[in-house]
């Protein structure tokens, strides 16, 4: 593919056409007033939602050819109309939308055929693999005029959430600086099935999953990920050497120039001898937010202000003393339906996005 059609894709006409975050998007499957009918392909990671316990949701049908997981599902969502067949399913008569929580390389696929089912469609993370099926999807939510959501659940920390509402309110002043990363050491198991095959975890590229620090930075920002050098690491593991996508790093290192002419760095570390962790932080020229570290220093929020004030002077520059700060971070619960502040997955996010599907952003 034309590089330039590449870089047309990525940098404007896909982001442009889908919004500054898929996240971002709701999917508002059904008319006013009336409740979104909803069904679920992928009985692992797919069964940990709370959609049926949103009061402007019915869940109608649920998809997988593992007669476990499909038991799964139906107990989860209490739900009867069971399918094994993706197409059978797709036919159901009570779906306004889907959601497509299978391996990674079939998600676009699935999307697709949703659409083309006239669905609206929710999907797990990355989006898709490659440009060249991106474009597809794009195409295919351009073609149909359905919504096509993508489930990632880093939009909807509790600390991103407040730092997209400081970000809209000049709170930080500019943003010249952002950082995330996502750490994910013990993944060799999910790399092979209970058979031993390989699985599509099996020496994923790093940056072939940004999107836990992507859902950071671009949401806080509001700024596009325009270019990028990245950096990464392996050690000539067997998995290294044999994987499908020829992919030689356990992990990568991204810096990032935004389209607000800004940087940001990403990491993305499957093998690292450190806690597990998806953080980010923001550096602006009046307020900075650092979220807390695997090793508990807490969330902080560093400040330049004059008598507990932002006060700016005659240049622009702001007046007073740099104080630090650990910041006591809400839960933001209160925002959701009462019926879905209960724990979930993902620290709490997954009813969020359950939320999302009928209602407006928290």
């Amino acid at each position: 593919m034309d590089p330039d059609r590449i870089a047309d894709v990525t940098r404007r006409s896909f982001i442009g056409g889908i919004g500054v975050s898929a996240a971002a998007q709701t999917l508002n499957a059904a008319p006013a007033g009336k409740k979104v009918k909803i069904g679920i392909v992928g009985g692992g990671f797919g069964s940990s939602f709370q959609w049926h316990m949103h009061p402007n949701c019915s869940f109608t049908a649920v998809c997988d050819i593992r007669p476990d997981r499909l038991q799964r599902l139906s107990e989860a969502y209490r739900c009867s109309n069971t399918y094994k067949n993706y197409r059978e399913f797709l036919k159901h008569p009570e779906l306004d939308a889907v959601g497509v929580f299978t391996p990674l390389p079939l998600h676009v696929w699935m999307d697709i055929e949703a659409m083309k089912a006239g669905k609206h469609v929710i999907s797990a993370v990355p989006a898709g693999m490659a440009v060249e099926e991106l474009e597809r999807l794009l195409e295919s939510v351009q073609s149909t005029g359905l919504k096509y959501m993508m489930a990632e659940t880093s939009y909807y920390r509790p600390e991103i959430i407040t730092c997209r509402e400081w970000a809209r309110e000049g709170r930080f002043g500019t943003i010249f600086y952002s950082e995330a990363e996502y750490h994910h050491e013990g993944l060799l198991p999910l790399m092979y099935d209970d058979r031993g095959f390989p699985t599509w975890r099996h020496g994923l590229p790093p940056m072939h999953y940004p999107t836990h620090s992507t859902g950071m930075v671009v949401p806080v920002t509001g700024e596009r990920l325009v270019e990028m050098q990245a950096v990464g690491w392996g050690d000539g593991h067997e998995i290294l050497q044999t994987n499908e996508y020829k992919n030689p790093f356990w992990n990568t290192t991204a810096f990032f120039k935004t389209s607000g002419g800004h940087s940001s760095r990403i990491s993305v570390f499957w093998h690292v001898a450190a806690g597990g962790t998806e953080r980010g932080h923001f550096y602006g020229d009046r307020l900075s937010y650092i979220m807390a570290r695997p090793e508990r220093s807490p969330n902080t929020v560093i400040q330049i202000s004059k008598n507990g004030k932002t006060v700016i002077d005659s240049n622009g520059y702001p007046e007073g003393d740099v104080k630090i700060e650990a910041y006591k971070q809400p839960d933001h619960m209160e925002r959701l339906p009462e019926s879905l502040r209960v724990r979930s997955g993902h620290g709490g996010l997954h009813t969020f996005i359950a939320a999302r599907i009928c209602q407006r952003d928290p």
